[in-house]
């Protein structure tokens, strides 16, 4: 069985830790709690879990189904959560889920994908007997907390590459691959921010509503804290989907401003290379009676006109900031 942790704590202590081929004790004496981690387990290996501690057949089914929308349902005196992780990976944002079930002497976490282990959180609250003492509420509360300060390294990896690329910007253009990499950023940065205000509405819920099974009023405001990250990510993914789309019109414009230059070069080089085509168009002609044909000095008066006119022309656009 998927297994990864199997645990029995009294009174926010360690009493016993199940190997993975033992049982699960059916007794439960006052102040007892299961703390059961799962990993990707097939449907014959969660119904003895689900048959044990009574789970909902419904919240089973959205457990073992991975991609689901993270929600809080209350069937009966049990609660159901699925949370969504996240975790970078070559720029793709790859999700995982988490589904808990918490009743009033169990906890039990379901991970699919790419969800981060509750390994380090586990050890971590058994060094604080009181804060465990609270129960499965508490210890939804550090698991929550848990996944999503992990947004907060995806968000610092998106944003490093998203200012690298504002900066550069201005200096090189960005090339078709450079457009197509910042058009899939942003649209990872879209998806993650949904999924972020998802996880706020869940947090939302396990702050302020009142008839949810197993969440002590006591450990709420805790919840409250959770909902205050969240929207800070959110709104730190905001400002970075803004800035994407700033870098991908910055660099249009860019790439206008620097073809009107290329045009308004080959305008004036044409203007200037004018000069010398028309004097020598003129005199080029085949006619007679042409004054200047038999003039001593037409030959170099002719290239003293075209290296004149040519330069005063390029002198005028030199000014005017064309050249």
């Amino acid at each position: 069985m998927p297994i990864m942790a199997a645990r029995v704590y009294h009174d926010g202590k360690l009493v016993r830790e199940l190997g993975p081929d033992e049982a699960i004790p059916e007794d439960c004496a006052d102040g007892d709690f299961f703390w059961l981690g799962l990993y990707e387990p097939t449907p014959a290996e969660l119904a003895g879990i689900a048959k044990r501690f009574g789970l909902h057949p419904l919240a089973v089914e959205d457990a073992l189904k991975a991609n689901q929308l993270p929600k809080v349902e209350a069937y009966g005196d049990q609660l159901f959560v699925i949370t969504r992780t996240a975790n970078l990976d070559a720029d793709i944002i790859q999700p995982g889920e988490t589904a808990f079930f918490i009743g009033p002497h169990f906890f039990v976490s379901v991970r699919h994908g790419s969800a981060r282990t509750h390994t380090d959180i586990r050890a971590r609250l058994e060094t604080l007997p009181t804060k465990l003492a609270h129960g499965p509420d508490y210890v939804l509360y550090a698991v929550l907390d848990f996944i999503v300060d992990g947004y907060f390294p995806v968000v610092d990896a998106i944003e490093d590459r998203m200012l690298a690329v504002e900066d550069s910007v201005m200096d090189t253009p960005l090339d078709a691959a450079d457009i197509r990499h910042l058009y899939t950023q942003r649209h990872e940065i879209i998806r993650f921010q949904r999924l972020v205000g998802m996880m706020k509405e869940v947090a939302g819920r396990l702050a302020t509503e009142d008839d949810l099974p197993n969440i002590d009023p006591a450990v709420r405001p805790f919840f409250r804290d959770i909902w205050d990250h969240v929207q800070r990510a959110e709104f730190r993914l905001s400002g970075l989907r803004d800035v994407a789309a700033s870098v991908i019109e910055t660099n249009g414009m860019l790439e206008q401003q620097r073809q009107g230059v290329i045009t308004r070069q080959l305008a004036a080089w044409a203007a200037i290379l004018a000069v010398p085509t028309a004097i020598a168009g003129i005199y080029g002609m085949n006619f007679k009676f042409m004054p200047e044909l038999d003039w001593g000095f037409g030959y170099p008066f002719a290239l003293a006109l075209i290296f004149g006119g040519s330069g005063l022309v390029f002198w005028r656009f030199k000014h005017i900031g064309w050249l």
